[in-house]
């Protein structure tokens, strides 16, 4: 079973893709300002992997965090991809998987307990940090989950049972993949991106279940669904994942909204704030690219939202 103490992780966490140069190229004084602006903001968890920026999330991130005192944060990355030279580098970018960063570097997946070891020694280097609080296994299904049920769990339960770990888990934006691992597996916590959000809710109908049922914590990820309940008003054009948002969900968010407009709640602090009404739910780990985007989460936390909007929203059969 999981074990009883996991790391204190704060309501509101950053989730550090965005100082990989995801979507966009950051300077290290941009990523810097950002970090810190989640810092004043109360935010005491980090998230990151090496897949970000192909390392450069982990590096940043960990210079930064190594001017703090190491008792006062929470830090997790992800294993299942190495990076090793790529032989094929032609001096471009590695856009094909939005980071805008030089593909001198390529991931290859390992699952096997040598390549899982190697990933957490590796980080920590990159990091800079004696120590990591948590390791997730990074998108095992796009790879094999089979194997990862084989092989890449039971070897991040052997680092967390040596000590090398606090806590061990998945992250995932698959509800299959996820319940299939906390039911195989013996997890401290689960991340679960875009699948248990204010607009989307699939994991609730086997993945938290099963949390509950084993007392697996949770941590809740791109709750905003690729920024689109980031904003006061979406717009029809907005992305959504990695393409145009269905008809279905777009109906469905007006439903939302027009819940919100009628509590006077805006529609983002709703979003961030949704997930935690679940017992299961440790935190909230949102990104961001500019300072004041830290700074507005920040503020969107501390909203006072009323019960009554949450009662609407169920009576409507919007939430569960």
């Amino acid at each position: 079973m999981p074990q009883p103490e996991l790391p204190a992780l704060t309501r509101l966490g950053y989730g550090a893709a965005n100082v990989g140069n995801l979507f966009r190229e950051l300077t290290d004084e941009q990523a810097w300002a950002i970090l810190d602006a989640a810092w004043d903001a109360g935010i005491r968890y980090f998230d990151t992997a090496p897949h970000y920026g192909l390392g450069l999330s982990e590096r940043r991130l960990g210079a930064f965090l190594r001017t703090k005192p190491r008792d006062e944060f929470v830090i997790s990355t992800k294993a299942g991809r190495l990076l090793r030279p790529n032989p094929d580098d032609g001096g471009g970018l590695d856009l094909a998987a939005d980071f805008h960063v030089p593909t001198t570097l390529r991931r290859e997946w390992d699952f096997s307990a040598a390549g899982i070891r190697a990933s957490l020694d590796e980080s920590l280097e990159r990091l800079g940090l004696d120590r990591l609080d948590v390791l997730y296994l990074h998108d095992p299904e796009r790879h094999d989950l089979d194997l990862a049920l084989r092989e890449a769990f039971p070897a991040l339960q052997g680092l967390r049972d040596e000590g090398a770990v606090d806590a061990v888990g998945i992250g995932s934006m698959v509800s299959s993949a996820l319940a299939a691992a906390v039911e195989g597996a013996d997890l401290d916590l689960i991340m679960i991106a875009g699948r248990y959000t204010l607009l989307e809710q699939s994991a609730a109908d086997e993945v938290l279940p099963a949390c509950h049922e084993r007392g697996t914590g949770v941590v809740a990820a791109s709750v905003f669904n690729s920024g689109l309940l980031a904003k006061d008003e979406p717009s029809r054009d907005d992305r959504y994942e990695y393409g145009r948002m269905p008809d279905e969900l777009w109906d469905r968010l007006q439903r939302v909204l027009a819940v919100c407009r009628a509590h006077g709640v805006p529609l983002p602090a709703a979003a961030v704030q949704f997930t935690l009404r679940d017992p299961a739910v440790r935190s909230v780990v949102v990104g961001g690219s500019r300072p004041e985007q830290l700074r507005r989460n920040a503020e969107l936390m501390a909203v006072d939202i009323p019960a009554v909007l949450w009662d609407d929203l169920a009576a409507e059969g919007l939430i569960r």
